[in-house]
């Protein structure tokens, strides 16, 4: 069975496995740590207890998911030297250095601070405690945008020369950086990340809220307001959303058009010209064996005005390209439309909020509670439908219209990537899941007067542990610090 698979085709099945996995949790952070941010200026600014609440009960579900995230990314940078070898020999002279800014600024930031956030209250005093909070929160948007340069000059490459040995190097760090798409894939990507951990949020609240309904009971109110605050930025984050998404989509057009054919699942082109537009198509069938959409659905004219904002506008297919060049329709027409689709759905919550707000009902409505629950996990399974189209829809290349995916690879024997990729399965599944399973466990306990946040303290037994998080899964500050 191994040996029928490619090493190479284990090895993207390798990272991209990884990379899925480490992808939810900054995504949650990112997010959470501005969300952080703004509970702990809150409480300052109004002496309210209950914001004081809210951040401690927050704070302690960050500790775990950052950790995850950590442990999560190292693995995903040692995939380089050993699957990908030729690709960092060829593109590291470019992309490493942008990843060594990313420790140097955003790295030393979060490291440096985090463990003052989550444990020095007591000890630094609030003003200070607020600025480490907000490095923190800094950080985390740093790192996005070290990271997203990396991924954006793959996906764009610009500012570059090529050296006898084949080795990319630069010739213009500032076009590097801020290559054509970096800019729109970095409001993508910081936007999606506060919709995803607003809708936790939401979804958490929800849950109380829908508790203490069936319980009888009024609801607290912590719930009520991390809830509230949820609902405000899903009504205002979603419809941006929707407007960067479609100037990412416009910018893709420019640069990466067998991305947007793929997309699309426009297999032909469109001419242009009257009757001659490209159609919106909402479902169907990719065939790419025989290049063409089955049982297809489509309102006729309405990809041309999206795409081209006119509804004439001539539309290149997947036709215009090399077979060798075109990304798979399969994969990337399906997880465009899983995000767009649950993108709408962000925004229809949004505004179902705002009517029960205007109502006075946000807090009574069970049906939006019920809808804000199960959109709860939507941002997670958002972003990695984004994440696929991307990468997917940027094949056969690693670094765009230059170097091929296949001439990336390192050379590896089949089984080798297979038993290491069994091995990330059996190990991610265990200790992530595991992980997972305490963060909700720690979510399903309503915020409530006097919550504890991840304070050291001394057992009988003579043990460091950590209030708010039980004994089988300790944060160690120290360690925190070390990292």
């Amino acid at each position: 069975m191994v040996e029928s698979i490619s090493a190479l085709t284990l090895a993207r099945m390798q990272f991209a496995f990884t990379v899925s996995f480490h992808f939810i949790f900054p995504a949650f952070t990112i997010g959470l740590a501005s969300f952080l941010m703004v509970l702990e200026g809150l409480w300052l600014k109004t002496g309210r207890d209950v914001y004081h609440q809210l951040f401690q009960y927050w704070v302690k579900i960050f500790a775990i998911t950052f950790g995850m995230g950590v442990v999560s990314g190292i693995v995903m940078a040692y995939q380089f030297g050993s699957n990908w070898a030729v690709f960092s020999d060829k593109a590291g002279p470019v992309i490493g250095p942008l990843m060594a800014y990313e420790v140097l600024t955003a790295f030393f930031l979060e490291a440096g601070f985090l463990g003052v956030m989550l444990f020095g209250l007591d000890k630094v005093g609030k003003t200070l405690h607020f600025a480490a909070t907000c490095m923190v929160a800094l950080g985390t948007a740093i790192s996005t945008f070290w990271i997203i340069s990396v991924n954006s000059w793959m996906q764009t490459p610009q500012g570059y020369g090529v050296n006898a040995d084949g080795q990319f190097f630069a010739t213009d760090w500032w076009a590097v950086v801020f290559n054509p798409s970096m800019p729109y894939r970095l409001a993508h990507v910081l936007l999606a990340a506060y919709l995803t951990t607003a809708l936790v949020v939401g979804g958490a609240g929800a849950w109380h809220l829908l508790k203490d309904r069936r319980a009888g009971n009024p609801p607290r109110e912590g719930t009520k307001i991390m809830f509230s605050m949820a609902m405000w930025m899903a009504a205002i984050v979603a419809p941006i959303q929707v407007f960067v998404g479609d100037e990412h989509g416009l910018n893709t057009l420019a640069h990466q058009p067998a991305k947007i054919a793929a997309m699309e699942g426009h297999y032909r082109s469109f001419p242009g010209g009257p009757g001659g537009g490209a159609p919106l198509i909402l479902f169907g069938i990719p065939d790419d064996q025989q290049q063409v959409m089955r049982y297809k659905v489509e309102i006729p004219a309405l990809g041309s005005v999206i795409l081209k904002h006119d509804a004439d506008g001539a539309l290149a297919g997947l036709d215009t390209f090399k077979p060798q060049d075109r990304p798979s329709v399969e994969i990337t027409f399906w997880s465009f439309r899983i995000m767009v689709g649950l993108g709408m759905a962000m925004v229809a919550m949004g505004l179902w909020s705002l009517v029960a707000r205007a109502r006075g009902t946000l807090h009574s409505s069970h049906w939006l509670h019920r809808m804000a629950l199960v959109m709860g996990p939507s941002g997670f399974i958002a972003v990695l439908a984004g994440w696929t189209t991307t990468e997917v829809g940027r094949q056969p290349y690693t670094v765009y219209g230059l170097l091929r995916t296949v001439e990336s690879v390192s050379p590896l024997a089949a089984p080798a990537v297979a038993a290491s990729l069994l091995a990330f399965v059996i190990v991610y599944f265990t200790v992530f899941g595991a992980g997972t399973y305490f963060i909700i466990k720690l979510m399903g306990h309503e915020p409530h007067p006097g919550e504890e946040g991840p304070t050291r303290g001394q057992g009988a037994d003579g043990i460091t542990r950590t209030a708010g998080i039980t004994p089988a899964v300790q944060v160690n500050p120290d360690a925190v610090l070390a990292e």
